[in-house]
């Protein structure tokens, strides 16, 4: 990818792989060009627990994108999300050294820098420093504190950390790709950037991403992510209930859940049937559409019920305005709108993606919004990429080298 107004985005999510390539025109216009998709083998909740099939997924999906868009993709900027993903707050301080005071980049750098040094177990890395806001002496609430004077600068800032092994693994798995990485992004952050607008980023919101295997939770406000949360929950668990409850096939449960599943039992007619495939030659047979209601409504009411207990631990989750934006295929439901109000108390709406020109119609819903944001998110941070393609060899061996100095 020569040109550097294209690049690509890998969403490795827990139940498929998206690759998107992107284009800017001359007008700062953005066009998804080409995509391709693979169900996520040898993923679990985020992790890799087969390679062989976890490179073959990757491949495939870029072989897609690559064929779409009649473009060679060599590096992507790839999303990361999972269990093994948490997060913490942390506070920088630093002396202004200049002798006219003026806060510059570097002394904003050496904030950050402070901010990361912050014991974190010898397994874990940070992938992240997200600054939320500076100080400037008795300045508070700053966002770009580079021009103002004075003799002590903080920030406070979002750490974000990943298993050592599970992002080592990913890498890995790229390298067998022949893909480099540009970035490597929370798929919080990207979502943002596509799902809230300006105002919901401001006044506060909160988004919930129910995937397949995980549900993620990130709160942003005063134009930043405050904190962040993942759940062992997901559209799958969803799937896995209504299997056993009817007593059918993983994939007829899906298919059933899609087509005819609802998240609130009391918004389906009773009298409405669907056919149950039966299963090992067992004949099929006929149930109330409010029977399969009845068993996802529950899943859903824990999935949502362990969202509000995170957001009760994070600071500032009172403060969420503009509400919770749901997103992920998980959220697709009829009905999970009004179940999620009902719990929470406050609005909730399902996102919509913009920032965009043109995007497939296959693509414009929020199955793909995490693909769509980590695209978004490349092209916003491309010209001040810290990693503009460094090979991944090098990634590789400074990651090692970590390792070994820690263990």
């Amino acid at each position: 990818m020569a040109d550097e107004q294209i690049i690509a985005a890998l969403d490795v999510g827990t139940t498929k792989i998206v690759a998107l390539v992107g284009e800017m025109d001359a007008q700062g216009e953005l066009y998804v060009i080409g995509h391709g998709q693979a169900p996520a083998e040898g993923l679990r909740r985020g992790v890799v627990v087969d390679m062989d099939k976890t490179v073959y997924s990757i491949q495939k999906a870029i072989d897609d994108a690559q064929l779409v868009s009649g473009t060679e993709i060599d590096r992507v900027t790839v999303g990361i999300a999972g269990e093994h993903v948490r997060s913490i707050n942390s506070h920088g301080v630093v002396g202004v050294n200049r002798s006219d005071n003026e806060v510059t980049a570097a002394d904003v750098a050496k904030a950050l820098e402070a901010a990361r040094a912050v014991a974190i177990p010898v397994d874990r890395e940070i992938i992240h420093v997200i600054p939320q806001e500076y100080s400037v002496d008795d300045e508070t609430g700053l966002k770009d504190p580079i021009g103002m004077s004075g003799v002590r600068l903080e920030v406070e800032a979002h750490l974000v950390t990943a298993s050592v092994t599970t992002a080592r693994n990913i890498y890995r798995s790229l390298e067998r790709c022949r893909v480099g990485v540009d970035h490597i992004v929370l798929e919080a952050l990207g979502l943002s950037q596509v799902l809230l607008s300006e105002e919901e980023m401001s006044i506060g919101a909160v988004v919930v991403d129910i995937g397949g295997d995980i549900t993620s939770i990130a709160l942003f406000s005063d134009g930043a992510i405050r904190n962040s949360a993942t759940i062992s929950l997901g559209g799958r668990n969803v799937t896995n209930d209504i299997a056993i409850g009817l007593r059918t096939t993983l994939d007829q449960a899906e298919e059933l859940k899609i087509i005819h599943g609802a998240a609130m039992a009391s918004m389906v007619d009773p009298e409405e049937m669907v056919n149950v495939a039966g299963i090992a030659g067992r004949a099929s047979r006929d149930i109330s559409r409010n029977v399969l209601a009845s068993i996802i409504e529950p899943r859903m009411e824990e999935i949502f019920s362990l969202v509000a207990r995170e957001l009760k631990k994070m600071h500032r989750a009172e403060s969420a305005a503009a509400g919770i934006v749901l997103t992920g295929g998980g959220c697709l439901l009829p009905g999970t709108v009004d179940l999620a109000e009902q719990m929470f108390d406050i609005p909730v709406r399902v996102g919509r993606i913009s920032g965009f020109s043109h995007i497939p119609d296959e693509l414009n819903n929020v199955r793909y919004a995490t693909a769509i944001g980590l695209l978004y998110h490349g092209f916003a941070h491309e010209p001040q990429a810290v990693a503009k393609f460094r090979s991944l060899s090098g990634w590789w061996k400074r990651l090692e080298s970590w390792i070994s100095s820690k263990f």
